[in-house]
């Protein structure tokens, strides 16, 4: 059963790796219920998924969840000693910190451009999660943390890429210092404009001039000839 899950982990990771660029070390956001879970059900977080996700990963979580579990009390110390072992990442609500959920989300607006992972046990969160391409999704289950397969609308969005419907700027910026470093643009101007000098003379008719005047330059020569044979026969 664990070689399953780790081949199923794999290949989701390859998913947002290949689509959405996703790269070591990789940077999970964890939230006060995920601790809470992880305790509850005895998983060492910080043992078992590097090795679950297959790369060097980077645990984190932000001021509001932090501040959250110590306004819970006592029923999520343990919760929240976890928590306090893990990275804090800046979030925009330093003077009014806001609920945890609300402050995860806030930290993947603008496309998730630090490619966070979301880990959390919140139902709610992780649907408003799902609503956004490109944010992979954990949640613990059965003793086991789970890495959820690609929400309908990343699919929708890599859908898009592949017909090319949808093209990110920076992917589009990409392209062009591609091409230009390749020099491919300079090959499409020359190409054009090989293609304006055609429709000139053609060349077999100009043979076939030459030959003429070949033809008629021999004429005098063979005539010249005949004049002396009848000389000699004189």
């Amino acid at each position: 059963m664990g070689v399953t899950r780790q081949k199923h982990a794999k290949k989701i990771m390859g998913f947002y790796k290949h689509n959405f660029q996703f790269r070591e070390p990789f940077q999970v956001l964890l939230d006060g219920t995920f601790c809470q879970a992880a305790l509850r059900n005895k998983i060492q977080i910080r043992e078992q998924l590097p090795g679950y996700l297959d790369g060097v990963t980077q645990l984190c979580t932000t001021r509001c969840v932090i501040k959250e579990l110590e306004s819970l009390g006592k029923a999520l110390y343990g919760a929240k000693l976890i928590a306090q072992r893990f990275e804090v990442r800046n979030c925009s609500h330093h003077k009014n910190p806001v609920s945890g959920s609300t402050c995860l989300l806030s930290m993947i607006e603008d496309g998730n451009p630090h490619h966070f992972f979301i880990a959390t046990q919140d139902q709610d969160l992780s649907n408003k999660v799902k609503r956004k391409p490109g944010i992979p999704l954990l949640f613990i289950i059965q003793n086991t943390m789970v890495l959820d397969k690609p929400s309908p609308k990343s699919l929708a969005f890599v859908q898009k890429l592949q017909t090319n419907q949808l093209v990110p700027e920076y992917q589009k910026q990409s392209i062009v210092e591609l091409k230009e470093k390749e020099g491919l643009v300079k090959q499409e101007g020359e190409k054009r404009r090989k293609r304006k000098r055609a429709g000139g003379p053609n060349p077999l008719s100009c043979l076939k001039k030459k030959k003429k005047k070949t033809e008629e330059g021999q004429e005098p020569s063979a005539a010249k000839k005949k004049r002396r044979k009848r000389k000699r026969n004189r």
